[in-house]
């Protein structure tokens, strides 16, 4: 498989710069066996079953945002995750002159810095920060600014609505640079809809990182390396989407964290079992998924890794068509968009 193989042409105009409002008026493309159908996420509970079980990511966004200087040098940072001896590995920009074992002041917060524990040549590095625990969460609140995806236009930086409109109504657990997109849709109307319909809803994690917004490098996808994200799947989780499957009801992942952070956990039978740890599942057409049934999910980016695996769950040819309907009928495309619900072919 070639990069080209996942490439379309998106108009600039179908990519959102807002979330619809209210979340669940947002449209909502389904890709059923029979073909497609064009409804509003706030039909999802007459396109499930009594008996399915809804997964959602309770990741909550962090301001992973940094800017820092170095000399007269700007850097620009972005946090993807901790490590184990209380470093970050991060993601930097303009860091020619950041060198191991020199300090970068942070702006925004007093007397806030890191030093340069290690770099790499694609962009990354780890930073020990002068500070932990809670002294250090309230530096990044004072300092730190959502990491918006770089297609949503903000001349200034993330809006005081963004804080809002950029984390879902399940976030919870700190640690996510982005958000679980597919989540935003939902509201408290459309999750008792869901219950009164019989439809279960259990919560699990993984924190996005800042590799979600790395391009694929080279036209041979296979040679692709995905970054490692964080996630748990509790043991009440696991018991929860094992009786629902056993019990008849489908698994229905909201967003692609969720799908991959219950193929993770699941073993060869799609059993699910209690997790914790990092996952670094790169899920290509040609994958058999063994623990979800159905995938609600946003439109991506062209030559993404999350548009192969939506191919993978889909059908290559299947999310072609899909997408060339939803360019055709307006659908709005990305984080701030609208979503499609998936079944297996």
């Amino acid at each position: 498989m070639n990069l080209a193989d996942f490439d379309y042409d998106l108009p600039p105009e179908r990519i959102a710069a807002e979330p619809a409002r209210p979340r669940d008026a947002a449209r909502l493309l389904h890709v059923a066996r029979d073909g497609l159908h064009d409804r509003q996420i706030c039909d999802l509970p007459s396109l499930l079953r009594s008996g399915d079980c809804l997964v959602v990511n309770d990741t909550r966004v962090i301001p992973a945002q940094l800017q820092g200087r170095r000399g007269d040098a700007r850097i620009g940072i972005t946090l993807d995750r901790p490590l184990a001896d209380g470093s970050w590995r991060v993601l930097l920009r303009n860091a020619r002159r950041a060198r191991v074992g020199e300090t970068i002041a942070i702006d925004g917060a007093d007397g806030f810095s890191a030093m340069v524990i290690a770099r790499s040549g694609d962009g990354s590095a780890v930073l020990r920060f002068d500070r932990d625990g809670e002294a250090f969460r309230a530096a990044l609140e004072q300092a730190g600014a959502l990491a918006l995806p770089p297609y949503i236009p903000r001349a200034h930086g993330a809006t005081a609505r963004d804080s809002t409109d950029y984390q879902t109504m399940f976030a919870a657990r700190e640690g996510a640079v982005a958000a679980p997109t597919a989540g935003l849709h939902f509201t408290s109307a459309l999750q008792d809809a869901l219950t009164e319909r019989g439809i279960g809803l259990t919560r699990v994690t993984l924190h996005v990182g800042a590799g979600t917004f790395l391009p694929v490098r080279g036209e041979t996808v296979t040679d692709h390396r995905m970054h490692a994200e964080r996630g748990e799947i509790s043991e009440a989780a696991a018991r929860t989407i094992n009786r629902a499957r056993e019990n008849g009801g489908r698994i229905v992942a909201v967003g692609t964290t969720s799908l991959r952070v219950l193929e993770t956990a699941s073993d060869a039978a799609g059993v699910i079992h209690p997790w914790a740890g990092e996952t670094e599942l790169f899920i290509l057409p040609g994958y058999r998924f063994r623990a979800v049934d159905v995938l609600l999910t946003n439109f991506h980016l062209p030559r993404s890794t999350l548009l192969m695996l939506v191919a993978a769950f889909a059908g290559l040819e299947r999310i072609r068509t899909a997408y060339a309907h939803a360019i055709g009928a307006g659908y709005r495309f990305y984080s701030y968009g609208d979503a499609c619900l998936l079944e297996k072919p």
